[in-house]
């Protein structure tokens, strides 16, 4: 029999960007007792602090990496993809690129046309701020005082310089500020790295409270196994330190609030009950509530990439090559200095691909090296990477459970490629990109073109390029839906419909994809979250100005 630990008011499943703001801000409150579970561990790693070492986070199965793949893609050649999702305090933010976007303003306004009330541009921007520390100070669109340290690239190196003025070149604007009034163009991005180190959920929202806050109590290497119901409602959650390892229980007088993510969220809810009854039938699991969205409506944005050889020296390549590679890692740690400190990839872009389109369809992210399959493959020579990646696409996958042992990856099938647009977007993104990259700022620096070759040029070899070597960019959502349909997994409030003291708040709530990174936009759902779990009104709707984006040319 399970051993039950302890009682709290609220227990977390998953230490990841939303667990932490929702564990900070429900025990801000000193008589509300907060439990928050993690599979993995402490976020201590000096690859997760030194900006530099998310490639190697992200490439490898481990600690930090639950490192799982895709089904066989029907429309990529029956290739299996590598799909990285963070383990540990911090979740995905401890091994992303540390990209500070929020995604489009109609991204929102359209999910509150769906019926989804409280949801549109004006109604989350005050939670986006409220997140944020913006390193040169608040403004109409930026918080100054918030836990999420935001800074601006400043590197200067003359790669992104270059990069941006063939992007002007190539007849795209300039966008100081992506999370400004204009997402359209190019330009730098903002980071979410303070003084040379990642700021993640867990160094922001997290770390600062642990052994501080009495009333906080977080369990690491906690894998949960199911949520567990009384009646209805979910009274706590039960998980094991590993497979084989005793089962513990911590109940919830509250709410359970499950922050596990886009793949095992889902899986969370299926093995505890919720979801299409047929499946969980043939898997053994007693069905509590059939809910056949669970798992459906994945998203995430594929992506594909235009690597030249650089003719100068002054990649990260050879910045690291031979003897100095090992000086990089002991110059951050004695130091905080050297390349080290740098993400490498400061510049990129958000375009149109057709003129007619009422916001970007492409985001371009500019690497300062030669990366290629999730930089698992090693080039040893100077080169750079440009990454980009369809923002919207049409195609729809699901997760699905492999079997009932909660230490088992489920199925992930993210249907890559399934319609003609999204093949026609990604086709015209590389079309884009080599138009940016053949421009005159680019002649002192632009080598060979390694992927996909000079030769590749009609859609069918493209097309098949791309099939071949497409990629994730890490930003899976939609599996656990909000709606205003009683077919949703959840409501507008992130309640699971069917059952009651339980919420999803992650990134598999979004209904539709935005049209960018993810990571602050599922940090801004669980500020959001937090009101309404606590009871407190909405912020109230934030009235900054909205420019229009600025007209593109097409590819």
């Amino acid at each position: 029999m399970p051993t039950q630990t302890a009682t709290f008011d609220y227990v977390i499943v998953g230490a990841g960007s939303a667990g932490c703001v929702l564990a900070n801000r429900l025990s801000a409150d000193p008589g509300v007792r907060v439990a928050l579970l993690e599979a993995g561990g402490k976020d201590t790693s000096l690859l997760i602090k030194m900006p530099a070492g998310a490639g190697e986070l992200f490439k490898n199965k481990g600690p930090h990496n639950w490192g799982f793949e895709t089904a066989p893609q029907t429309h990529m050649d029956g290739r299996r993809l590598w799909w990285p999702r963070g383990k540990g305090w911090g979740g995905s933010s401890s091994i992303n690129g540390m990209i500070y976007i929020r995604g489009h303003a109609r991204d929102y306004d359209q999910w509150r046309q769906l019926g989804l009330a409280g949801w549109g541009y004006r109604d989350v921007l005050p939670y986006f701020k409220r997140s944020e520390h913006l390193e040169s100070g608040d403004d109409a669109w930026h918080g100054g005082d918030g836990p999420l340290w935001v800074s601006h690239a400043r590197s200067g190196h003359p790669l992104y310089r270059a990069f941006v003025k063939a992007g002007r070149e190539a007849g795209h604007p300039y966008t100081k500020d992506f999370n400004g009034h204009q997402q359209e163009g190019v330009g730098p991005y903002q980071l979410t790295i303070r003084d040379g180190e990642r700021w993640s959920a867990s160094a922001g929202y997290l770390r600062p409270i642990v052994g501080v806050r009495p009333n906080l109590t977080v369990i690491s290497s906690a894998h949960t196994t199911k949520v567990l119901f009384d009646k209805g409602r979910a009274v706590g959650v039960q998980y094991a330190a590993g497979r084989g390892k005793p089962a513990m229980e911590v109940r919830a007088e509250r709410e359970v609030i499950v922050c596990a993510g886009a793949v095992q969220s889902p899986q969370i809810l299926m093995l505890s009950g919720i979801g299409p009854a047929e499946q969980l039938r043939a898997n053994g699991i007693p069905v509590i509530v059939d809910r056949a969205d669970v798992g459906r409506n994945l998203q995430d944005h594929l992506d594909v990439c235009v690597i030249h050889e650089c003719t100068q020296p002054i990649t990260v390549y050879s910045g690291q090559r031979g003897w100095r590679r090992p000086l990089v890692g002991l110059d951050y740690m004695l130091r905080k200095q050297g390349i080290g400190r740098l993400n490498h990839l400061e510049a990129g872009g958000f375009l149109k691909t057709r003129p007619e389109l009422d916001r970007p369809d492409v985001q371009l992210h500019f690497v300062n090296a030669i990366m290629m399959d999730h930089a698992r493959v090693t080039v040893e020579k100077d080169g750079f990477t440009v990454h980009a990646c369809q923002l919207r696409p049409e195609s729809r996958g699901e997760v699905r459970l492999a079997s009932a042992d909660p230490f088992a990856d489920p199925i992930i099938d993210p249907n890559y490629l399934a319609t003609e647009l999204d093949r026609r977007t990604m086709r015209d993104s590389v079309r884009m990109v080599r138009d940016i990259l053949g421009q005159p700022a680019m002649d002192p620096y632009r080598g060979p073109e390694m992927r996909p070759g000079p030769e590749l040029k009609s859609d069918a070899e493209l097309d098949a390029f791309i099939r071949r070597t497409g990629e994730t960019i890490y930003h899976p959502v939609g599996s656990c839906r909000m709606g205003a349909d009683e077919g949703a997994v959840l409501d507008a409030e992130l309640r699971v419909r069917g059952v009651t003291g339980l919420r999803v708040v992650d990134a598999s709530a979004m209904p539709l994809l935005v049209g960018g990174n993810t990571n602050a936009p599922t940090i801004m759902m669980a500020e959001k979250a937090s009101d309404m779990i606590l009871g407190r009104p909405a912020l109230a709707p934030d009235d900054a100005p909205i420019a229009e984006d600025s007209p593109s040319r097409a590819a």
